[in-house]
């Protein structure tokens, strides 16, 4: 039998760590409560559900258009119906404020669901590609087939929505799916888990609740897709996994996200859509930006700026306001709390343990080899590093694991421009933060460290897809298939290059 994974005994924060992380809640070789279960003959607590939506899947149940679109306004009852309860469940677990839940776990799923509905049957159909001259008779296209049974492990961070995008898609897909929300967020764990299933297909749609022993047996079955969003530990781990059974991996990771800040720019405007973006949900999001680089001179304009942004958005005392949340998690309180050492604070620093809260903060004099920089951050700290110029930013960026998303603020577009043109990153936003995770028509995802694959949108679709290459030949004409047949001859090869070449635009070939 395959040995557990062994994670690690220091774990570095992530993109909303998945419940991999969390504590074990219960035996190993516990059913999932509520879960479809027929036999476990491999001696796997998970095989029978498993088993039970791979015959579902190869039934075909899944594939017709009208079955997708049921399933997903489904899912569109499911936002709307219990909307309130989202907003409690959020709340509950980490004090999400409830426009930041709103925007975040309820309008950007009906947003993705809605541009799913609208061109699924397009996304669906058969795509026609070019032929050569061998093939001009016969049909030539690309099959959307669905992978079959699917794991989405979601992480706390935002527990509806990265759970949902996901889930929205692999149904779109016309895959099986089993979900495993993360145990940090509790309260949005059992909404999913005892309400979500009173809306899906029960065949075909499996809600599974699992500690780190219980997620490690999961992963010994074979799935035909697996998408991990969560650290790049865990991401390690989720991949070594997959490997055994040459399974197929989205990993959506974190990074250190950096904010280039020219000094020609709006520095009202900077402060303002930069602490909107480091501050929203505690700064507990994988986009946030992480640090800014600027000059000295820039530093010394943009602390004012933020200083009052801050006061704007939260009041003098952040403490008290509602729309500023907490951390997660006790362990997680004291991970961030720690990086406070690095560099000198200049805005915030308070704390409070028993609430889990950690004011804005913005830290100054921050140096490349502080602790908060060997670590993406995932709480409310703003990190300022100065630099000389845009040159110097951008080599810093490059000697650094490559990030989620990149930001340039500058008034002149050309600037703007020169990091995107001179950096790699999974996404890049010119001059604000996170709108660009809004747009369901871009795609979504990391690079290198950051991530594997992408999603939102048709996107996401496509990462449940496998994109089957077909030809349907005739059954005659069969003169014309001897030219490939030996006995070879240098005549044959002449017409078959001719019948079979790409060639380049006013490229001719001379038989």
């Amino acid at each position: 039998m395959q040995q557990p994974l062994q994670l690690p005994v220091q774990q570095p924060p992530g993109c909303g760590k998945s419940s991999l992380l969390s504590s074990s809640a219960s035996a190993a070789g516990a059913i999932p409560k509520g879960s479809v279960v027929c036999s476990t003959v491999s001696g796997n607590p998970y095989a029978g559900l498993v088993s039970h939506l791979r015959a579902a899947w190869l039934s075909g149940k899944t594939r017709p258009l009208e079955y997708r679109v049921a399933q997903l306004e489904a899912l569109g009852r499911f936002l709307e119906e219990k909307k309130q309860d989202i907003l409690e469940a959020t709340a509950l677990d980490m004090g999400k404020p409830s426009f930041e839940a709103y925007f975040t776990e309820i309008l950007l799923c009906k947003n993705e669901l809605n541009d799913t509905l609208n061109n699924l049957s397009h996304w669906m159909k058969d795509e026609h590609v070019d032929k050569n001259l061998a093939t001009q008779l016969d049909l030539a296209f690309i099959r959307k087939d669905p992978y079959g049974v699917v794991l989405i492990i979601g992480p706390w961070n935002y527990p509806i929505y990265l759970l949902l995008v996901p889930l929205i898609g692999a149904i779109a897909a016309g895959n099986c799916v089993i979900i495993k929300p993360s145990k940090l967020t509790k309260n949005s764990e059992k909404l999913m888990e005892e309400v979500l299933p009173k809306y899906l297909d029960k065949d075909c749609f499996a809600v599974v609740t699992a500690g780190v022993e219980e997620t490690t047996r999961l992963l010994e079955n074979k799935f035909d897709y697996i998408f991990f969003t969560g650290s790049p530990s865990v991401g390690r781990i989720i991949m070594t996994a997959a490997a055994k059974h040459l399974t197929p991996v989205t990993l959506e990771l974190g990074g250190k996200n950096p904010c280039y800040v020219s000094d020609t720019c709006d520095v009202q405007n900077v402060a303002r859509r930069v602490a909107w973006g480091r501050f929203f949900n505690a700064g507990q999001t994988c986009i946030a930006p992480d640090y800014v680089l600027c000059s000295v001179e820039m530093q010394e304009k943009l602390m004012p700026a933020l200083r009052e942004a801050i006061t704007e958005f939260y009041g003098s005392e952040p403490r008290n306001s509602p729309d500023f949340a907490r951390i997660v998690g006790d362990k997680q309180f004291k991970r961030v709390q720690a990086l406070l050492s690095s560099g000198r604070v200049a805005i915030g620093g308070q704390t409070d343990e028993k609430e889990r809260y950690i004011a804005p903060t913005v830290l100054v004099d921050v140096k490349p080899s502080d602790p908060a920089m060997q670590e993406e951050i995932f709480g409310p700290i703003l990190l300022i590093i100065t630099v000389a110029n845009m040159d110097e930013a951008i080599d810093f960026i490059n000697s650094r694991e490559r990030p989620l998303v990149v930001y340039a603020f500058s008034s002149d577009n050309k600037e703007v421009n020169q990091v995107l043109e001179r950096t790699s990153s999974g996404g890049f936003c010119g001059n604000d933060t996170l709108m660009h995770v809004t747009l369901t028509s871009l795609p979504f995802g990391g690079i290198g460290s950051s991530g594997l694959g992408m999603f939102h949108g048709q996107f996401t679709f496509d990462t449940f897809t496998h994109h089957r290459g077909c030809l349907q030949r005739g059954t005659g004409l069969e003169p014309i298939n001897t030219l490939r047949y030996p006995p070879y001859s240098t005549h044959k090869m002449g017409l078959v290059r001719t019948a079979t070449s790409v060639k380049r635009r006013g490229e001719c070939f001379l038989l």
